[in-house]
């Protein structure tokens, strides 16, 4: 190849790396929008204003959040799918989002694998059975005692059709042969805000949504849906700890970008997301909410992320929920 060609080549390379190296060196010189597909109040809303403060700091431009309720979650995500890939718009999803939609929605409106790029996970809800405090059931066999009294008396609420909420009660439901009604809500703010009000009888909820009414005595627990107690509600049993050993379940939550946003973008944003999750301030805040803080870079979440999704789709289809 002559010297002449070989220059030619490598301008003209230069010329096509050159937008992407100059994006990824500027960015962001604009606000970012990050979506939170639920309302606001709850623990999602909560974790990613955490974020979204830090990132302010470190970027030296405002991270804004925007909430963006309805459809279990896809409204906001849809958004965010079908935003300009340029890195301004990302979203904190879920395993509601970003998998079971896919199984519990007719038409969610994007696919939760190939219209995003991770950008973090961040670790797990850990699920804890809280009741209305005037309700007859002071632990889990009493609750399915209840149950069994009079099948499809009792209601729960849930974040929405296909959330964990809603899916850790049908696996519960499944596992021990009892029946209640479900009643979905538009995220934890609104259930839990009935559940105290009396309106609705059990909420198997994650942890962060009802810890504070656990501990104020307006709402009663009656035990986690871990292997462990968590150590932000140490008086509550495990199920196990209750006779029931099949049950335990978690809603995992991650921040995504729209698929095909730069390289160097989506590894700008990652890197300072997973930085701003490991200071001790971020940690220590996120952690009081009863949250399990699991920080997974984009390679190791991915692998995880796809197991999720296949292990509750079985549980979907064992529990017979059909899409909506």
């Amino acid at each position: 190849m002559s010297l002449t060609r070989r220059s030619t080549l490598g301008l003209m390379a230069g010329a096509i790396l050159a937008p992407s190296i100059a994006r990824a060196q500027s960015f962001p010189s604009k606000v970012v929008t990050m979506i939170v597909p639920y309302p606001a109040g709850g623990p999602t809303d909560a974790i990613a204003r955490f974020v979204a403060q830090d990132l302010s700091a470190t970027f030296g431009q405002n991270v804004l959040v925007d909430n963006r309720a309805g459809a279990s979650g896809a409204v906001g995500t849809r958004a965010v799918a079908h935003a300009a890939p340029d890195g301004y718009t990302i979203v904190f999803g879920n395993n509601q989002t970003h998998g079971n939609n896919m199984f519990l929605l007719k038409d969610p409106g994007y696919d939760a694998v190939k219209d995003f790029a991770p950008l973090a996970g961040v670790g797990a809800f850990e699920h804890a059975f809280v009741v209305r405090k005037d309700l007859p059931a002071k632990n889990i066999q009493e609750l399915i005692a209840l149950a069994k009294a009079d099948p499809g008396k009792l209601n729960y609420g849930s974040t929405g059709v296909g959330s964990g909420s809603h899916l850790a009660m049908e696996l519960f439901m499944q596992r021990t042969g009892i029946k209640m009604t479900h009643v979905p809500f538009r995220g934890a703010a609104p259930l839990v805000q009935e559940l105290v009000g009396g309106r609705i009888d059990i909420a198997n909820s994650t942890l962060p949504s009802v810890l504070e009414q656990i501990n104020a005595g307006t709402l009663r627990g009656l035990a986690i849906a871990s292997p462990e107690r968590n150590a932000q509600a140490k008086a509550l049993p495990t199920l196990r700890e209750q006779g029931v050993t099949n049950a335990d379940a978690e809603s995992w939550a991650a921040f995504f970008a729209p698929a095909k946003t730069p390289e160097p973008v989506l590894d700008t944003l990652s890197k300072a997301i997973i930085a701003s999750l490991n200071k001790p301030a971020t940690r220590d805040a996120i952690v009081k909410l009863g949250f399990s803080l699991k920080v997974r870079d984009p390679a190791a979440f991915r692998p995880y992320h796809l197991q999720e999704i296949a292990t509750w789709k079985r549980i979907i289809a064992d529990a017979g929920v059909k899409p909506e």
